[in-house]
């Protein structure tokens, strides 16, 4: 597919991944639609890009109420006359054992992570369908994949990004519209501090800043950097590759979980 002259739109684009992919598809020649829920953050980047000769727009959007993101479809199609790329990439973690996760919790985190996702395939599907071009990248993680103690609901919710993911490859075989399911690993971004943005009503108090290399060296790996995440996006949707993956040891983890499930054993974590 090529991508001079296109147009872009990315949902959580004001930061991390979102904003390395604008900033990449600016560097091709896209045009691009930068849709984020922290408007003032948005606005700031934008103006930034759009000092350095950027042709983009910018919309403030809930991707977890599918009227807004309906409007963020017809404000790109207004703005440029069509979409070419759409990255689903908005996303937010709240980390707590399933058992103690609370009603309110669970409906925003699926509500971003999940059905902001469909949402946006149902916006944006059809139109590039009809146009018989497109590719569409969805955010899934690691997370969706294989799983660890802690993180229930943001497991449940990347895990049914991939799902949904496989399962629209294989009804957009054929259309022009092609599909990539993004699954990072560790990636120098703000997730870990994603609570910033919960409702108020949730009563979750603000997260502390977290150094990325205190994490990294939990974790035992290598926080990616946003910019390295885009390359490997514009590689896949050029090649029409589904899988997008950040990290070899994801492979191993994979694999690792396959094996338990093909021999019936219980999952135990260990990295």
């Amino acid at each position: 597919m090529e991508l001079d002259g296109k147009v872009a739109v990315v949902t959580g684009a004001a930061s991390g991944i979102g904003l390395a992919m604008t900033r990449r598809f600016i560097s091709e020649g896209m045009k691009v639609v930068m849709a984020d829920i922290e408007e003032v953050t948005l606005e700031a980047r934008a103006e930034s890009l759009t000092a350095e000769g950027a042709d983009l727009r910018t919309v403030a959007c809930d991707v977890s109420d599918a009227d807004q993101v309906a409007a963020l479809r017809d404000a790109a199609v207004e703005a440029f006359g069509a979409v070419h790329v759409l990255c689903n990439n908005a996303g937010v973690a709240s980390g707590a054992p399933g058992h103690k996760t609370s009603p309110g919790v669970w409906d925003w985190v699926i509500g971003v992570n999940v059905l902001g996702v469909a949402y946006g395939v149902s916006a944006f599907a059809p139109l590039m369908v009809d146009q018989g071009e497109g590719h569409i990248v969805n955010t899934a993680s690691e997370a969706g994949l294989t799983a660890t103690p802690m993180l229930g609901s943001y497991h449940v919710s990347k895990y049914a990004v991939v799902g949904l993911s496989e399962s629209l490859r294989m009804e957009l075989e054929g259309s022009g519209v092609g599909v990539s399911c993004l699954c990072p690993e560790l990636v120098d971004t703000k997730i870990f501090e994603a609570t910033r943005n919960a409702p108020a009503s949730l009563g979750i108090p603000a997260p502390p800043e977290i150094r990325m290399a205190d994490i990294a060296a939990m974790m035992g790996t290598v926080a990616m950097d946003p910019a390295d995440v885009a390359g490997r996006v514009v590689y896949a949707i050029r090649a029409d590759q589904f899988w997008i993956l950040t990290h070899q040891a994801t492979v191993g983890r994979v694999h690792k979980r396959n094996s338990e499930l093909e021999e019936l054993r219980n999952p135990k974590f260990s990295r």
